[in-house]
């Protein structure tokens, strides 16, 4: 009875100071609050001022509920009114390449860059511009680097300038580049970069990804084709992808092979990929990773197949059989101030891709 007493006074006086210490902590925390609002008050109220914070909200809203799911219903239905014809169709595969009398580019090898998510038209940022510059001022003679290619759309136009929703797009694009509100901004450049992460989706997914996959390989030959490429002429294709766009080229690398009939590689840059495409004819893949990418490594992670200890998934019995180099860059990040196309690193990831041609140029 004693002992029983003298723990149920222990345990009041541990309940008590718990609680002295619960209300020591909110007190503590509600303090930090005041002085972390009253620091960035003023900051706060110029991005949400001048009667803007509805229209935020609003807007916010907007996103979260209607236009991120319409957009991925949107792209899976696109992709399948385009199959069935209503927008023309796709052109016959039979008819590529069908006059070897057009005019010859002159060069054997072809480097086709596809951009990650962040891409919103054929034209690429400026800093993607200057590394493509690069590149191509390091590759070979006889290889032609193709740029301009929009890998997350499946019509031969920019996201602006499809008959069917360009109206949608434009306005977005006005709001992502006009509208005096930053946070307004920065979701609509958030929406435009949602579609792009939805398209990577789809190329990821084995009901869906061999459709989408197949109108971009058609897309991506008929560009080839209307710059003088010819299989007679032609000895290899490459496919360069940044982040979301090394998705985009594994899931059209076999396609692609077929229709143009010469070897394709892959090169991917800070890829996110699944390794769910097929990749049976595709005798190498080479990746170019930063060591302190963490968004590469998060895609590991989503497409678990890509981990060892699956080594019946498509891309592990790819592995065993097949040819992967990698090429590790050390303190690279994925994007911004320490990203492949920063001028820290923009020079070793051209210096990656030149080595890994180099390597592979068939014989």
């Amino acid at each position: 009875m004693l002992l029983s007493r003298t723990w149920l006074r222990k345990r009041r006086e541990q309940l008590r100071l718990s609680r002295q210490l619960v209300i020591g902590i909110l007190i503590a925390s509600a303090v930090i609050l005041f002085l972390c609002v009253a620091v960035v008050r003023r900051d706060a109220m110029m991005l949400i001022g001048g009667g803007s914070f509805y229209e935020l909200l609003k807007f916010t809203a907007l996103i979260l509920a209607f236009l991120i799911p319409l957009s991925g219903i949107y792209s899976v239905m696109l992709d399948f009114v385009f199959w069935e014809g209503w927008l023309d169709g796709l052109p016959d595969p039979k008819d590529l390449f069908a006059d070897s009398s057009l005019n010859d580019s002159g060069h054997r090898h072809y480097v086709i860059y596809l951009d990650g998510i962040h891409q919103s038209e054929e034209d690429h940022p400026p800093r993607v511009s200057r590394f493509l510059e690069k590149l191509e001022a390091g590759i070979d003679e006889d290889a032609l680097l193709v740029k301009g290619i929009e890998a997350y759309t499946i019509m031969p136009v920019a996201l602006s300038s499809a008959s069917y929703s360009q109206w949608f797009w434009r306005w977005l694009f006005a709001m992502q580049e006009h509208h005096p509100n930053a946070l307004i901004s920065f979701l609509s450049s958030f929406l435009v970069q949602a579609n792009n992460v939805i398209k990577v989706g789809i190329s990821s997914d084995r009901r869906y990804g061999p459709v989408m996959n197949y109108e971009l390989s058609l897309k991506i030959a008929r560009r080839l084709e209307s710059i003088g490429f010819h299989p007679s002429r032609a000895s290899r294709l490459v496919l360069v992808g940044y982040s979301g766009g090394g998705e985009m080229a594994i899931g059209t690398a076999e396609m692609l092979q077929r229709l143009c009939r010469v070897p394709v590689q892959v090169i991917t840059v800070c890829g996110v990929f699944s390794g769910n495409g097929s990749l049976a004819e595709i005798e190498r893949v080479a990746m170019v990773v930063g060591a302190k990418d963490p968004v590469a490594a998060f895609g590991r992670l989503v497409y678990p197949g890509r981990l060892p200890m699956l080594p019946l998934s498509n891309w592990n019995r790819w592995q065993s059989h097949r040819k992967l180099a990698r090429y590790e860059i050390s303190e690279m990040g994925h994007n911004g101030r320490s990203g492949p196309f920063s001028e820290r690193f923009s020079s070793d990831v051209v210096t990656a891709i030149c080595r890994e041609l180099a390597c592979s140029a068939p014989q």
